[in-house]
């Protein structure tokens, strides 16, 4: 049998599995690709495999028909070996027509292989042997595009264009389910926040350390809205991230309330969809904030803005004046953090919030 040219991959296709295993941010950006692929197959039902605790952000998507984790069981080999058999029978028993991985790395390629799917295509990675490119039967390259492409939706879009699959469509969307909204409202009312008190959620904190901002201009931030705007200030964060966050908030005298580590990851998209806008560093929240339309203030700077920051003029960021920015290191010298960051006033993120604040159309309350 001749193999089908990559345009014809999707013909006929009833069972489809998409393979997103990277972090939050990554699964955030991928929904524009769900949703063309649900639009150029209508009537095959798609499946996404996500990272341990991510697929619970796409619990609420109509497009998708099943929803599957890799996950860690933790103990020894064998226990760790038989939950990952139990997985792949599972997949297995889906008899997908075809498995598409959205990454680059290993894992997805033995994933997109023990999935039993006969069609399997990826874009095609030089930086790997050869013998991982085998684990597909089709490698995309897409032809170049000039100029600099905004957006991280078209690292995953680019697949599936050249299956011919077309969308102008790239802006990252989450649904939130009543329940999770609900349990983010019981979540903010043990907090003390009842509803209709008008609030700001707060992000200080990165995986990586080199994109954080100093914690003393964070409670000058949020101290500064509080007087200003009289709005307050929910800080928002993963569970380790929960005793800098507590200490952060002990040291504000405005109002602000601590509930890093204390939702689900669909929780904290019900909460992010509540807040009036988020504020925050490069990392997991404004990607999730954007996706359920909150309006976002994001401080980059090692990062590049242009690729990974929300797009629409509801977003804003805020960028060191250093013609170093974007670096694309890990941090000046090694050292886990970045000078331009060190170096950020709080005049210039205060400028930078007040203007979104304003579109808003809060009143000052001086």
């Amino acid at each position: 049998m001749n193999k089908p040219a990559v345009s014809e991959l999707l013909n006929d296709v009833e069972n489809i599995l998409i393979i997103q295993l990277g972090d939050i941010g990554d699964v955030v950006w991928s929904t524009p690709t769900l949703r063309a692929l649900k639009k150029a197959c209508p009537g095959a039902n798609i499946s996404i495999l996500t990272r341990e605790g991510l697929g619970g952000l796409l619990a609420a998507d109509a497009s998708l028909h099943r929803i599957f984790e890799v996950r860690k069981r933790g103990g020894n080999l064998i226990r760790e070996m038989f939950g990952q058999a139990q997985l792949i029978t599972e997949l297995r028993r889906q008899h997908f027509d075809i498995a598409m991985d959205l990454r680059l790395d290993e894992r997805g390629g033995y994933m997109a292989f023990v999935s039993g799917a006969p069609r399997r295509v990826r874009l095609h990675n030089s930086n790997v042997s050869s013998w991982r490119n085998r684990l597909f039967t089709h490698l995309v390259s897409p032809p170049p595009r000039p100029g600099k492409i905004r957006g991280a939706a078209e690292q995953t879009l680019c697949l599936v264009r050249e299956m011919g699959v077309e969308t102008d469509d790239i802006i990252p969307r989450l649904f939130v389910s009543e329940k999770s909204r609900q349990m983010a409202v019981n979540i903010l009312r043990r907090a003390g926040i009842e509803e209709g008190t008008r609030w700001v959620s707060v992000n200080p904190f990165s995986r990586w350390s080199y994109k954080e901002w100093d914690f003393g201009k964070w409670v000058e931030i949020i101290e500064w809205i509080w007087e200003q705007y009289r709005i307050a200030a929910v800080i928002v964060g993963a569970g380790w991230e929960r005793e800098k966050a507590e200490s952060l908030a002990g040291k504000i005298k405005g109002k602000a309330f601590n509930l890093a580590g204390k939702t689900s990851l669909d929780e904290l998209a019900a909460l992010l969809e509540l807040s009036i806008l988020n504020i925050g560093v490069d990392s997991a929240a404004p990607h999730i904030a954007a996706a359920v339309g909150t309006p976002t203030v994001t401080i980059y700077g090692p990062s590049d803005w242009e690729e990974w920051a929300p797009i629409g003029e509801a977003h804003r960021v805020i960028v060191p004046d250093f013609e170093c920015v974007p670096c694309y290191r890990k941090g000046c010298d090694g050292r886990g953090w970045s000078r331009c960051l060190e170096e950020l006033t709080v005049d210039k993120v205060k400028e930078g919030i007040g203007q979104s604040l304003s579109g808003l159309k809060l009143f000052s309350v001086r």
